[in-house]
């Protein structure tokens, strides 16, 4: 069995925490591990588990590699989508990756929240017997409530070794007919987890979409391989169909079963969802960061950097970070995605970016900028290199504040300690390393005309950005 982590979601909706460029599959929503840790640990102990396949956005693909790596898990490979095609093609994508037709997907959306591992273990297990015998079987989420916001899956009375072939799948509903559904105990929240064979999902795929099993092939064929990085080919995929595995393949296929579920689960799709899952006052209040609440009830309220302090309010959520704040009744909270069309729509950068940026060599963090300046804090990672750049529009001072920088500037190398600064000005070809094994903190000043990032024009990149 292989597991499968489907890591291109946006996850719009927890905004501001979750942003275009570091979404809420990579963030420690509810433990210490991110999403994707928690995804793949909550698979150790399952026999027979082959290493993994992750497919996420290449401008994703370093915080991927580099949070398996966290955890001592070393994926088979990471395929890189170039753009969003939905979950069909890129579950497709994994079974072209595959190197056996018999082998077992297990595929698994790295968002999810599920509380009760043991019952997951065991469906899991159940559902590699279901794959082993050729179905293609998806996991029904006993429902806990009339929930409007999650579609649902019919079982027929036909039953299967504890599943039961599927009837059919149902859009989300509005409430009187989510309440119908739960109320007949014939209907499971669509939880988006699936095991079948990759030569199985193939066969009924060409059947039903053979349009997208062709662009799929052609695109993963033309892929190029960059280390752990499968990079599909995007002129190619770009031709591939958007659809997801639901309509593409189960709606359709009659080797579709479903094992029910109980086991605590959350795909934590909002602010209120994280709510239900976080630990709670004797009020109901989830508090996290330097928080202040008086008289306050059934709140969500997160701090990264200021004291937050709330009098006398109830069912709301507070969400401060270093650039935004975020305050909304807990049951609108699904109206956040409104927000950030609106920030894309006005092209501010608080839509994708946090105010502390991370990229493959380390991070940086924006603390202060003006019309003509901006300031950085830098930390470099032991052994990493930023890239050879020049700049067309701005000069550079560094202050090294810990650590040692080796700064290339023009045909000069030159090796930096604490306190110690240098000029690069504008127009000059420059690259800065961290030839230590600690990690290097510096601040950089720039200063010109324009400061935006895409200011860059690099000659040389160790992590083949262009």
């Amino acid at each position: 069995m292989i597991p499968v982590i489907l890591s291109g979601g946006s996850g719009t909706r927890l905004w501001p925490l979750s942003r275009g460029i570091y979404p809420k599959q990579f963030l420690p929503l509810v433990s210490d591990k991110t999403m994707v840790q928690e995804t793949v640990l909550r698979l150790k102990g399952i026999e027979g588990l082959q290493a993994p396949i992750a497919i996420c956005n290449e401008d994703h693909r370093f915080m991927m590699a580099e949070q398996l790596c966290r955890i001592d898990i070393h994926p088979e490979c990471i395929i890189l989508e170039p753009i969003g095609k939905n979950t069909a093609p890129a579950v497709t994508m994994a079974a072209l990756a595959a190197k056996d037709p018999e082998d077992i997907l297990l595929v698994l959306p790295a968002d999810h929240v599920i509380g009760n591992v043991a019952a997951f273990q065991a469906a899991v297990i159940k559902a590699g017997e279901l794959a082993q015998q050729g179905f293609l079987v998806t996991f029904g989420i006993v429902p806990t409530a009339a929930e409007t916001g999650y579609g649902y899956i019919k079982r027929s009375h036909e039953n299967i070794a504890e599943a039961f072939k599927v009837a059919e799948f149902v859009e989300k509903p509005n409430t009187e007919i989510a309440q119908a559904y739960v109320d007949s105990g014939e209907y499971y929240w669509n939880s988006g987890m699936f095991a079948f064979k990759a030569g199985c999902y193939l066969q009924e795929l060409e059947k039903f979409a053979p349009e997208m099993l062709s662009a799929c092939r052609s695109s993963f064929a033309a892929a190029k391989v960059d280390a752990d990085f499968v990079r599909l080919d995007k002129e190619l995929f770009a031709q591939c169909p958007a659809d997801s595995i639901d309509y593409a393949v189960m709606e359709k296929t009659d080797k579709a079963v479903v094992i029910p579920l109980d086991a605590h689960w959350n795909d934590v799709g909002s602010w209120s969802a994280l709510w239900d899952v976080r630990a709670k006052d004797s009020r109901g209040n989830a508090l996290s960061g330097d928080v202040l609440a008086l008289d306050t009830e059934n709140s969500f309220i997160h701090s990264e950097n200021k004291l937050v302090a709330v009098i006398g309010v109830k069912d709301l959520v507070i969400v401060e970070t270093d650039d935004a704040v975020m305050v909304a009744p807990k049951d609108r909270v699904q109206e956040v995605k409104a927000i950030v069309n609106t920030l894309k729509q006005q092209q501010r950068c608080e839509a994708d970016l946090h105010r502390k940026v991370y990229r493959p060599w380390g991070h940086y963090d924006s603390v202060d900028h003006g019309e003509r300046h901006k300031t950085k804090r830098i930390v470099v990672k032991p052994g990493a290199k930023l890239s050879v750049q020049k700049h067309h529009h701005r000069a550079e001072h560094w202050v090294v504040v810990k650590g040692t920088a080796l700064v290339t500037k023009g045909d000069e190398t030159m090796l930096l300690s604490e306190n110690e600064s240098t000029y690069i000005p504008l127009g000059v070809i420059h690259c800065l390393e961290n030839p230590g094994v600690i990690p290097l903190e510096m601040v950089e000043v720039q200063s010109g005309s324009y400061l935006g990032e895409d200011d860059i024009v690099r000659f040389e990149d160790k992590y083949g950005r262009t």
